[in-house]
């Protein structure tokens, strides 16, 4: 998929959430994840790594055939992190909790909340694409939270 159709697909988003967050382009996300956007609450700005969106899409799908509809939900999420008038608050909560187990219960609180905007914006057909990946998006979290939690029982509990 070439950057203009990228370009294009991001300009009909933004448009169609009214969105005012500014959105670039960059090849590879810079780090050890592969993470296909990235929201700077500070800067209000998304960057999409389109490499890491393509790896992303050929290891759940096996080919980019579904690149286009990838495309729009990995924006659509980010724009989520944009327009989430919660972000500051849970961001705060976040920073100054002394619980490990508070801060990734809060770190998903933040990922639903950007999962429930991308489910309002984008279209119905998009449904069991988005439900898949949402699934395997907030694994990790649930996994985390599960983890931790067993830690914290109480031997014999």
């Amino acid at each position: 998929m070439k950057n203009r159709l990228i370009e294009d697909r991001v300009a009909r988003l933004l448009h169609e959430s009214n969105s005012q967050v500014q959105v670039t382009l960059e090849s590879h996300f810079p780090g050890g994840r592969m993470a296909g956007g990235k929201y700077n609450m500070g800067r209000h700005l998304i960057t999409l790594y389109i490499e890491e969106i393509k790896a992303q899409c050929m290891q759940l799908y096996g080919s980019h055939d579904l690149l286009e509809a990838y495309v729009d939900i990995v924006l659509a999420h980010e724009i989520g992190h944009a327009e989430d008038g919660d972000l500051d608050r849970l961001a705060s909560l976040m920073d100054t909790s002394d619980s490990e187990l508070e801060r990734r219960r809060i770190a998903l609180r933040i990922e639903e909340n950007a999962w429930a905007y991308a489910r309002a914006l984008l279209p119905e057909t998009s449904g069991p694409m988005l439900d898949e990946i949402v699934r395997e998006s907030l694994q990790a979290y649930h996994e985390a939270i599960d983890e931790l939690e067993l830690e914290l029982q109480p031997i014999g509990a």
